[in-house]
């Protein structure tokens, strides 16, 4: 047979008719460098995708079909009745037929993409019939228009489970009630740092990217494409662009913002016709009223549906009530929800080769929950504040909820670029970000807080702010090993003061020993140290107490700075006696306390003091430390073990050619049986990094495998 008389679509059917079952159509290649870490070079942009979401599902396949679900409001029919709650929230506003109408609205490049997420997905499927998926059998392209923001956690999160249930005709179970409070008290944020060339020794600007998030919360690997693309860091499981992270010419790190982006209006209500209205200036008008259907798996695995009424003002969703009787009013959400711009921002700002283009895409104004760290080659660097942030009328205290029925309580539009407090290029020659206000973002007085609105900052400081500022002050000449140095300093701030306040007692005091090992105490970190193991037990009972009675809006390290000499002493002793009953003594090394563990791979890890961990010398991120280990003690365990803070961290500097180190937590599978399910872990709990392969001639000799999806 010859191909010279036919057409060149005909040519093509027949070479696809004869490709192998279940063969992709995307130009990709993936290659698997010694850690396991994926290197994913397309053709053009949708092939690269194809290729990640492709490789990502190799490597955790359980865990992006989990992601996926939440976002779509969709757990419930995998988890139970007990996800309902969370479900019905996440579709207050995630609405599929609406997502279905942005994906045809979308740009032309973006729905490529989105097309490409979808097919990488569903080859993966066809091709190993082994993973298979507990819901979405069959991935659709707008479904990535439900998740296009990496953080952990977002907005909507802030509709609290159990008003939300009560409103809408039910009750939070117990399980459903204690997973929303699984995040615990450690801070989830971040750092963020960039160094200006005039600190550095090579003259090459500086990135340190140190997100705070849970364990194995997203997926490390480099996407190349014929179209520009050249981008390496950390991608959330599930999503097709690099969240943190850098290309040749720039960096990009996020950190959980103190702004104040969303909003709870009071709304007056009123019951005519059969109809519910509420009150906007001095007419009532009608919410808007959606159904919205929910399966849940039943306990014999067979699944039903629930339906649920739901309401809205202009606001946005109804999610909770206060009040009784006459008195009764409605309360309503407003947060960013901007799929199409959202999911563009995330892609766009990966392919950005200079500052102008970074910001320019930046006023998509689809970010509302993170500020941004930024570096790049030609030396600059800068902290971003969220571009989604709404102009207010200051005569109202949005801390609160405000009067949604007074048309002066609405948003006024978003704050443009020279209306925000950022900070480019300043003197100082370093930028920080540790999730608080960036008053201070270079250094003491770097921006008069009085200018601003208070939007801006509603978190206050916090002790990684402080110590930050006490080591970029003196930072001169840093290199990327200097850099990830700086990032494990062990110091920790808070203890500075609780200590200071600790009067010395007598030697006949009960606490005269452990209140001695603390004053003889440098506050710093370490694998060996008593002091530590003590310090934290303190610190964790100091501020269980001054939560009790904590404001919603205030500062807990400040509360705990401010506790008298009767309540430290108090919590020293509760700190004393529980380390006793944990370790038979309170004299106990800080390596013995503070544990990696990774032996399933399950999401919810099952600790136990019986099975293999690894000691970690870093502590958590409420002390004052830059690295964060945030640790608790599960039932049977007496050890503390980690579920969240450092997880992806990376130090990158710009120069010709882009030189960088990172650290995963774990390793780059979720997967028991791979080589690299744990194979970073002894790295990352010493607060060690390796060395990163950006160009071919880096994973030279470093090649595990190259295959075609």
């Amino acid at each position: 047979m010859t191909f010279g008389a036919l057409s060149r679509s005909a040519l093509l059917a027949l070479l696809m008719a004869a490709r192998p079952a279940h063969a992709s159509s995307h130009d990709v290649k993936i290659t698997r460098d010694d850690w396991g870490i994926a290197h994913v070079d397309g053709r053009t942009d949708a092939d690269a995708v194809f290729g990640a979401i492709y490789a990502q599902a190799e490597d955790d396949f359980p865990r992006i079909e989990a992601n996926l679900l939440t976002a779509l409001g969709r757990r419930a029919e995998t988890e139970g009745e007990d996800f309902l709650w969370q479900d019905l929230r996440q579709r207050l506003w995630i609405d599929p037929d609406a997502l279905k109408r942005d994906y045809a609205a979308s740009p032309a490049w973006l729905r490529k993409l989105m097309d490409a997420w979808a097919a990488g997905l569903n080859h993966y499927i066809a091709t190993h019939p082994q993973d298979t998926p507990k819901v979405l059998t069959r991935f659709e392209p707008w479904m990535a228009l439900s998740f296009t923001e990496g953080s952990i956690g977002g907005d909507i999160e802030k509709a609290a489970l159990k008003p939300l249930a009560a409103f809408y005709g039910g009750e939070a179970s117990p399980l459903a009630l204690a997973r929303e409070m699984l995040r615990d008290d450690e801070p989830r944020g971040s750092n963020g740092i960039a160094i200006a060339p005039k600190r550095t020794a090579n003259g090459n600007a500086l990135l340190l990217i140190n997100p705070h998030t849970s364990l194995f919360f997203r997926s490390e690997l480099e996407m190349k494409s014929g179209e520009g693309l050249h981008a390496y860091g950390a991608s959330t499981w599930g999503q097709f662009f690099i969240y943190q992270g850098f290309n040749e010419k720039l960096g990009w790190m996020h950190t959980t913002s103190g702004a104040d982006n969303v909003d709870e209006f009071v709304e007056t209500i009123a019951r005519r016709r059969g109809k519910w209205l509420y009150k906007r200036g001095s007419a009532f008008k009608p919410f808007a009223v959606k159904p919205i259907v929910l399966r849940f798996r039943k306990p014999d695995g067979s699944l039903a549906e629930r339906t649920f009424r739901t309401y809205a003002s202009d606001h946005g969703p109804i999610v909770r009530q206060s009040g009784e009787g006459k008195s009764r009013k409605w309360i309503a959400l407003s947060l960013m929800h901007r799929p199409i711009a959202a999911l563009s921002q995330s892609w766009l700002r990966t392919k950005a080769r200079d500052k102008a283009e970074f910001l320019r895409i930046a006023e998509y104004r689809a970010n509302s929950s993170n500020n941004t760290l930024y570096a790049d080659r030609a030396g600059n660097i800068a902290l971003l504040m969220p571009q989604f942030a709404p102009r207010r009328d200051a005569r109202f205290d949005y801390r609160e909820p405000v009067d949604g029925s007074d048309p002066g309580a609405d948003w006024k539009g978003l704050y443009g670029p020279a209306e925000r407090p950022d900070v480019v290029n300043p003197q100082s020659g370093w930028v920080y970000n540790s999730n608080d206000a960036p008053w201070r973002a270079a250094g003491e007085g770097t921006l008069n807080a009085a200018r601003w609105p208070a939007t801006f900052d509603q978190v206050g400081a916090n002790p990684r702010g402080d110590h930050a500022l006490e080591l970029l002050g003196k930072a001169q000449g840093l290199d990327l090993e200097s850099l990830r140095a700086l990032a494990y300093d062990p110091h920790m701030p808070l203890f500075e003061d609780l200590i200071t306040g600790l009067a010395q007692v007598a030697a006949t005091d009960p606490l005269s020993g452990p209140v001695a090992l603390l004053k003889g105490w440098d506050r710093r970190w370490s694998a060996g140290s008593q002091a530590m193991s003590l310090a934290h037990y303190w610190g964790d009972e100091l501020e269980a107490d001054v939560r009790k009675s904590l404001p919603r809006t205030g500062n807990v390290f400040a509360a705990m700075r401010a506790t008298t000499e009767q309540q430290r002493r108090a919590a020293l002793a509760r700190a004393v006696a529980r380390l006793q009953a944990d370790f038979g003594g309170w004299q106990v090394p800080w390596s013995e306390v503070n544990r990696y563990q990774r032996t399933t791979s399950d999401i919810i890890q099952p600790f136990a003091d019986d099975k293999p961990s690894l000691p970690v010398a870093f502590s958590s991120a409420r002390w004052g430390s830059l690295a964060s280990f945030g640790t608790k003690q599960y039932p049977g365990t007496r050890r503390w073990y980690g579920t969240s803070g450092n997880s992806f961290v990376a130090v990158v500097e710009f120069g010709p050619k882009v030189k960088a180190m990172a650290v995963s937590s774990g390793g780059a599978s979720g997967r028991e049986g791979s080589l690299h399910f744990n194979d970073q872990a002894e790295l990352y709990a010493a607060g060690k990094m390796k060395a990163v392969y950006f160009y071919p001639e880096d994973i030279k000799g470093h090649v595990e495998k190259t295959y075609r999806p």
